[in-house]
């Protein structure tokens, strides 16, 4: 992508003594009584802030919280925790600012202050020009450094980057935007992906565009279901949506077309109902009866997705095969998280649930990139040009 990017400004020594406004991603997750229970992201949001420092820079960050209502704030919407906690991994204090919009205060070369919870701004979710331009009036250098905003145009994400003097992209967002360019634009073939999930019908346009471009097209989870039905096979009482079977057959039809598959399993796992102490029963594609829940792929189906994976040139990962939740219906996903460890593969993955089995299987280190965006990673996914990326690419211009 064609960014401006804040490393190149803070080398050129351009960011000294400029007021740097940062648009990260602190939305963490809290216990009841505000206790942060998960800081990842605070922490990944640490190189851009302290590249500005560093350059000298006044740097202003700020990020939306939970859901809050604008212009309605309520103590549990506040980023005190967050100013406290990055104050604590920065070892320096961070003064929190709220009402700021208006730029009554200050910041000085070399201090960093936390903007309050930027959806309690009236306009911030509907991006309207009048917050649009006080946003651009308070920095002399926008940063946008939250991927996982980066499909959302709203005022600290896009109408701040069309009015502040310089929009450039922060080193988290641009590492994503190198990743997913390696991983889809210009890969290594054979790219497989691994798309799993519920729906089909929440990843319908995800399959369809990647069904034009990749070689190997895994589906697991209910999205499999439907597609075992889509060649014919029984699935019992398994999740699955039938009235989609005939977009299921043509995405079988379009990777065939160009000579690409879309593996179907020949064996799974199954139970007689959704729990964790369900005995579960390993038998061919073709025998599940009436009664049977399909809960994982069988070893059969892991050994042959494992060795595509082993030999393929670039992996995107989105969604765990089974339920790897449960002990007995983990085999598939834990199969397909060692061959990706283990394979020379370029691999990015992304989604709540595939961080979750990627972590839960210790294959961090072995992942080319993993991803910091639900949504926006999904969106990239279906070949959607992300906001961001696009107002950022046309202020580079």
């Amino acid at each position: 992508m064609r960014a401006l990017r804040f490393t190149d400004i803070c080398a050129n020594g351009f960011a000294k003594d400029k007021r740097v406004f940062i648009r990260a991603d602190l939305n963490v997750p809290q216990d009841e009584t505000g206790r942060i229970t998960e800081d990842t992201r605070i922490r990944a949001s640490i190189p851009a802030i302290r590249m500005a420092l560093e350059a000298g820079a006044a740097v202003m960050v700020t990020s939306h919280l939970g859901r809050p209502t604008e212009g309605a704030f309520k103590p549990e919407d506040s980023l005190a925790p967050v100013a406290a906690r990055l104050g604590e991994l920065m070892d320096r204090p961070v003064r929190l600012v709220s009402n700021w919009v208006d730029g009554d205060f200050s910041v000085a070369p070399g201090e960093v202050v936390l903007l309050e919870n930027c959806r309690l701004n009236v306009g911030e979710k509907k991006n309207s020009p009048e917050l649009a331009k006080k946003l651009g009036a308070l920095c002399d250098i926008f940063v946008h450094d939250a991927f996982g905003t980066a499909h959302r145009a709203e005022g600290t994400t896009y109408g701040i980057a069309e009015t502040a003097p310089i929009a450039s992209a922060g080193p988290l967002l641009a590492a994503e935007m190198d990743a997913i360019a390696k991983a889809l634009a210009a890969p290594k073939r054979p790219l497989v992906a691994i798309v799993a999930g519920s729906k089909v019908s929440t990843k319908l346009t995800i399959l369809q565009s990647l069904a034009k471009n990749v070689d190997h097209l895994i589906v697991g989870g209910g999205i499999a279901n439907t597609f075992m039905l889509a060649a014919g096979l029984k699935i019992g009482k398994s999740l699955a949506e039938p009235d989609l079977v005939d977009q299921a057959k043509a995405v079988i039809e379009a990777m065939k077309a160009r000579g690409a598959e879309v593996p179907i399993p020949t064996d799974v796992v199954t139970a007689k109902s959704f729990s964790a102490d369900a005995p579960a029963t390993t038998k061919l594609a073709t025998e599940v009866d009436d009664d049977d829940l399909i809960l994982d792929i069988g070893p059969q189906t892991a050994a042959k997705l494992a060795e595509q994976l082993m030999k393929a040139g670039t992996i995107v990962w989105n969604g765990p095969v089974g339920v790897f939740e449960f002990a007995a219906f983990e085999g598939g996903t834990k199969a397909i998280a060692q061959a990706i460890a283990k394979s020379s593969a370029f691999s990015i993955a992304g989604g709540g649930d595939t961080l979750a089995a990627i972590a839960k299987y210790g294959i961090e280190q072995e992942v080319g990139y993993i991803s910091t965006g639900g949504g926006a990673f999904l969106e990239v996914l279906e070949g959607k040009t992300l906001p961001a990326f696009e107002i950022l690419e046309r202020r580079a211009t």
